[in-house]
């Protein structure tokens, strides 16, 4: 498997406060390490973010995007096609977002902003208008709720031991209990654990895990009965329930339609 390279912008500093940057990023394509002294919001309109930023690692679906600080290692992957948004913002306007490396649900608003920047090729706001939907887009990432990430990692070997393992096979459908014992611990203590280190309980977790590799497994031709299946669902109308409670839209909306 060939992995092509990303090429990065190769400012000093930004043309201006506010830049934007589209691409259509086939499979495997990849960024090594980098850092610059501007903050991005980065942003895949189809298909899922996989990147890690400052140490940490962060996969984000299509209605998150993640948050890059100024002066921020980060690097990034494709493991299926995407289409990449970046909003690059100059020091002076990052001051009132995130010191840290986080997701960030976005808005309706601001996806519509991107989408029809994009559409139009808008790298530098000139015009009037869109400087103020510039404006709004900047109104709309500060009151963006935070999330550490949509898919947070265990600290610990045997849970990250235990979540690698599904991340591998997320059809596995083997029980918080049977997990436990795999571990050789209660299932108690178990809970505790995801709580503690992902912020969030097994299920949950696993259920998001299931969302984002539904995500890259729906720009294959198979059916979306197959694809419920690989992802450990018994019917194909539970697996389209929890798509459309993650997403908004149906697994068959989303694969028409190329994204959100």
């Amino acid at each position: 498997m060939s992995r092509k390279h990303i090429d990065l912008l190769d400012f000093s500093e930004l043309p201006a406060p506010v830049y934007f940057r589209y691409a259509d990023f086939d499979a495997h394509r990849y960024a090594a390490a980098h850092r610059h002294p501007w903050g991005t919001l980065e942003y895949s309109a189809h298909g899922v973010l996989h990147m890690e930023v400052g140490g940490s690692r962060f996969m984000s679906p299509p209605h998150y995007a993640i948050w890059v600080p100024p002066q921020t290692e980060h690097s990034f992957y494709s493991h299926q096609p995407i289409n990449y948004r970046a909003v690059c913002l100059a020091p002076q306007v990052c001051r009132d977002l995130p010191a840290q490396a986080c997701t960030l649900a976005i808005s309706d608003i601001l996806k519509a902003i991107l989408k029809d920047f994009a559409t139009r090729d808008v790298k530098i706001p000139t015009l009037a208008a869109d400087k103020r939907l510039a404006q709004v887009l900047i109104d709309q990432l500060q009151q963006a709720p935070v999330h550490s990430g949509y898919l947070p990692y265990a600290s610990s070997a045997a849970l990250s031991g235990v979540l690698e393992a599904l991340q591998a096979a997320p059809g596995d459908n083997r029980t918080q209990t049977q997990w436990a014992a795999h571990m050789h611990i209660s299932e108690r203590t178990l809970a505790r654990q995801c709580l503690r280190e992902l912020g969030m309980s097994f299920g949950e977790w696993r259920q998001r895990l299931r969302f984002l590799a539904s995500i890259e497994a729906l720009d294959s031709p198979r059916s979306i009965q197959e694809v419920a299946f690989d992802m450990g669902y018994s019917t194909a109308s539970a697996f389209t329930a929890m798509f459309q409670r993650q997403a908004g839209c149906t697994p068959e909306h989303y694969r028409r339609n190329k994204g959100f």
